[in-house]
């Protein structure tokens, strides 16, 4: 099944002499399990792309289904439910709240959709013990090392069961160590029938997923399904 579909999808900034074609015809399917990774240049589209899979901004045409449901169809509440329910987002820069603890960021996704608190904290207890990070439960961020504070953040984006996972440049503030302890992470996820969509520069993170995907101004310009290594990578997303 599949989780999320993109089909013909186009997306135009600005109007006039100011208009940028940021997607042009662009069609994807995620299926549950599969982790693709999107590689392209600056300003290649991969940012616009996220954020029309996860609903929080809408193609100039196309449709984008997610869980089969067409998300251009849906009321404004109707889009943050399922945001809340099916999507998760993994940024750069983690996006953790500095005034909580990792437990309570990780949580509180569960508690804005109603969710009791015990109820949120236990599954944000669990989804943190799963990730090594028990003990670092009742920590703030600025307690917690990048590797750490990005592991919080993929417990943030998976607790409460969501469907699609998508991240952009999640190992781009980390070592190359972490870097690839977050894709293997992220990989583990997939495993469990998660739909991953992850935006990076790294061509040998990219070759944790099971498909790769080049973006070139704003359209797909090729794709592997079995990458061949790091170096033809690197050429194809240049």
């Amino acid at each position: 099944m599949s989780v999320l579909e993109l089909r013909s999808v186009s997306k135009v900034h600005g109007r006039g002499a100011a208009e940028v074609q940021a997607l042009r015809d662009v069609s994807l399917t995620v299926a549950a399990g599969e982790m693709v990774a999107v590689m392209g240049p600056s300003g290649s589209g991969k940012s616009s792309l996220l954020t029309i899979a996860g609903t929080l901004e809408e193609p100039t045409s196309g449709v984008v289904l997610v869980n089969g449901e067409d998300t251009l169809r849906m009321s404004p509440g109707a889009k943050s439910r399922i945001r809340r329910r099916a999507i998760g987002y993994v940024f750069q820069d983690f996006n953790l709240l500095p005034g909580l603890t990792a437990a309570e960021n990780v949580s509180l996704p569960l508690e804005l959709d109603g969710t009791s608190m015990r109820k949120a904290h236990l599954a944000a207890l669990k989804a943190l013990e799963e990730l090594g990070l028990a003990d670092r439960a009742r920590h703030f961020p600025d307690q917690m090392s990048g590797g750490e504070r990005q592991r919080v953040a993929i417990a943030r984006a998976v607790v409460g069961e969501r469907t699609l996972l998508l991240a952009d440049e999640p190992s781009g503030a980390l070592d190359s160590v972490n870097g690839e302890s977050v894709m293997r992470l992220i990989h583990s996820y997939c495993k469990r029938g998660v739909a991953a969509v992850v935006v990076t520069h790294d061509a040998q993170l990219a070759s944790w997923a099971d498909r790769i995907v080049f973006l070139r101004d704003g359209r797909f310009v090729d794709q592997t399904a079995a990458p061949a290594g790091p170096e033809s990578l690197l050429e194809q997303s240049s």
